[in-house]
C-alpha cells in the first residue's frame, strides 16, 4: 500500500453521502489489504468469495458499517454545506 493510512486524508468528513459511501468502499479495501498485504493471496481469495452470496453480503455489511460510522462523522450531512 503506498498510503499507509487507513483512512485517506486522515478525516471522515465529506461533502456529500455519496463521498461518504465512496469513502467506506476505500476505507473497506484498506482494511483487507492492511490485514492480508499479500496481493497473491488476496487475488485467490478473491475467486471465493466472488461465487459465495453470503460472504458478498458480509463485504457490504462492513462497509454498511464504516459507512454509518462516516455518516455519524458527517452529522448525517444536515449541518450546513462545507
Amino acid at each position: 500500500m503506498t498510503d499507509a493510512s487507513l483512512v485517506p486524508g486522515n478525516t471522515l468528513l465529506t461533502n456529500t453521502p455519496d463521498e461518504g459511501r465512496q469513502l467506506a468502499i476505500t476505507i473497506a479495501r484498506r482494511v483487507v489489504k492492511a490485514t492480508q498485504p499479500d496481493a497473491a493471496t488476496r487475488e485467490r481469495l478473491r475467486e471465493v468469495y466472488a461465487g459465495d452470496a453470503v460472504m458478498l453480503l458480509q463485504v457490504c455489511q462492513v462497509v454498511a458499517t464504516e459507512f454509518a460510522t462516516i455518516a455519524a462523522a458527517n452529522n448525517y450531512w444536515r449541518e450546513s454545506p462545507r
